[in-house]
């Protein structure tokens, strides 16, 4: 039976313009026990003045444990997205993120396949992938970290287009990390019926609700969004979600994305009194 931790994708505080380690601190008095970071390579402007809550990768790899450590905060996953389309890019971050999960003991990296290039056909997009995504999963191999793969674009955005990218490289390292609102959003097949398909590669959630307005002003015509409502406030079904997932023999985080703290706080607290048993405390 699946079991199930709370975690905070730390998205919920870009538009309070925070910084990572404040992030960190308000996370933990909002009562998250476990945060999803995004991280990047280089020096990012609005990071480095404390305005964006995004962790530099050429910080020293035990500077974001000490962080989280000073407010009882423990690191789930890392929001390590790159353009699996794009090596010269891709397989750099997709490897310095995977030794940075492992270093602070987190097992999961989560990514997609971004933007199509308008030059590149379907059938070379999924042979840079493969080479992408056979790099980075010898690394994955080596630190014992998943790389999960989300539907967020034009081939993922069906279970069977998931699926074949996650089965271009034959590893158990690579899976699926679920996003409840951008498999809602792309409105091409029933998001219940694709996660039924995809069941048993789910390693990691991305728990994104959807309101009935964002549904009805975008569904259909995107393939995925930043963030979300608050979870239970929305269109998505989590007791189907979970009904779903539950035959599932394995700890799965649920990483809530939303967009504010004040939903992030909602959030928790629905998911808390919704997973019943099916929550580790």
């Amino acid at each position: 039976m699946a079991k199930f931790r709370i975690t905070l994708n730390m998205e919920y505080c870009r538009s309070a313009d925070m910084g990572f380690e404040a992030g960190v601190m308000q996370a933990a008095d909002l009562g998250y026990r476990y945060i999803e970071p995004m991280v990047h390579t280089g020096w990012e402007l609005l990071s480095e003045v404390g305005y964006f809550h995004s962790f530099s990768m050429e910080e020293d790899t035990l500077l974001m444990k000490e962080t989280c450590d000073r407010y009882g905060i423990t690191v789930s996953s890392l929001s390590g997205h790159s353009p699996l389309m794009k090596p010269e890019a891709a397989v750099s971050r997709l490897t310095r993120a995977i030794i940075l999960a492992d270093t602070l003991d987190a097992r999961f990296v989560n990514t997609d396949e971004m933007i199509k290039p308008d030059w590149m056909d379907d059938h070379f997009a999924h042979e840079v992938m493969k080479y992408t995504l056979t790099k980075a999963s010898l690394a994955a191999q080596r630190h014992g970290v998943y790389i999960c793969i989300e539907p967020h674009g034009v081939y993922t955005s069906t279970a069977e287009g998931l699926m074949r990218i996650v089965n271009l490289v034959k590893s158990p390292w690579i899976g699926v990390n679920w996003d409840t609102g951008n498999s809602y959003l792309a409105g091409i097949e029933d998001p219940y019926n694709g996660l039924q398909v995809v069941r048993d590669h789910v390693y990691h959630i991305h728990a994104k609700d959807i309101s009935m307005s964002h549904g009805e002003k975008e569904r259909g015509k995107v393939f995925g969004t930043p963030v979300g409502c608050a979870c239970g406030e929305g269109m998505v079904n989590w007791d189907k979600v979970f009904e779903i997932m539950e035959p599932v023999n394995r700890e799965i985080f649920l990483s809530v994305e939303c967009g504010t703290i004040d939903e992030a706080e909602r959030s928790l607290r629905f998911l808390e009194s919704t997973l019943g048993n099916l929550l580790i405390k």
